[in-house]
């Protein structure tokens, strides 16, 4: 099984790219955030002619918005509302074999990393604290975790660690809250398994730099994550650095992972 995460940053603005990519790579479960558009609205018609049947859509009118597109069957999509703002950033589906996916998008934070003075930041932090306490109660062993997480937690995850310990994204409180919510499921970063540390991986590139390629100012906010029973699922792993590139891009990279089927049964 194929299976991507991509913070589109508009799903309908960017479906040319998408199709793009689906001619390319052929990925059997595509997992988007920043959708941006409501669940009436959403170009399901585009995906079936992709051959993407199956979907599980959690949308808003112009913000957020998370979706899983599969070629395969999809059971059970679960919403839950985080942090009682009644926010569209996270699904939850049933895979064949019972594996339990959930694509997520955390908020960004903000700016200024102080809960007291930023409300956004706040809101980061507490969605954080209620994705460590869901996975901490949760039963089922079989589960895989993606989606723009919003947080770079190792040094080698970002271009500078000195520079960037100010910058939301990559503070402490961050990074110690996002590594609560892995071990509450002793959850195996994929990514990380594949490409080891101190190898750099980024999967973000600011708008703001003139020259994204030649400053390699990256971060990897974007993650995929098994429980341990799924670990050894994971066989190749890659960020297609090359669509940050494409006409009118998202300032996120897909990444893809190939997991054997056997596993997955």
């Amino acid at each position: 099984m194929r299976l991507t995460t991509w913070n589109v940053n508009s799903v309908r603005l960017r479906l040319g790219l998408i199709e793009r990519f689906v001619a390319e790579v052929a990925p059997d479960v595509l997992c988007f955030q920043e959708t941006k558009v409501e669940d009436g609205s959403f170009p399901l018609k585009a995906f079936c002619e992709m051959g993407y049947s199956h979907a599980a859509i959690a949308g808003q009118k112009g913000y957020h918005g998370v979706a899983v597109l599969s070629r395969r069957p999809l059971a059970d999509p679960v919403r839950v509302n985080w942090c009682a703002k009644g926010d569209a950033r996270h699904v939850q589906v049933t895979l064949p074999g019972d594996v339990e996916l959930h694509n997520f998008y955390v908020p960004a934070g903000g700016d200024e990393p102080d809960p007291a003075v930023n409300e956004k930041f706040a809101h980061k932090l507490q969605f954080l604290d209620e994705m460590a306490d869901f996975f901490a109660q949760y039963r089922n062993p079989r589960a895989i975790l993606v989606g723009d997480l919003n947080i770079a937690p190792l040094e080698c995850d970002v271009w500078s660690h000195k520079k960037l310990l100010r910058v939301v994204s990559h503070t402490p409180i961050e990074v110690e809250k996002l590594a609560a919510v892995q071990a509450s499921l002793d959850w195996c970063d994929v990514m990380r398994l594949l490409t080891p540390p101190p190898e750099p991986l980024f999967t973000w590139w600011s708008y703001r730099a003139r020259d994204w390629r030649a400053a390699n100012r990256g971060r990897r906010l974007d993650h995929v994550w098994v429980t341990p029973a799924l670990a050894g699922a994971a066989r190749a792993m890659d960020v297609l650095k090359e669509a940050r590139s494409w006409e009118r891009p998202s300032d996120h990279a897909p990444v893809t992972v190939d997991f054997s089927d056997n596993a997955l049964r």
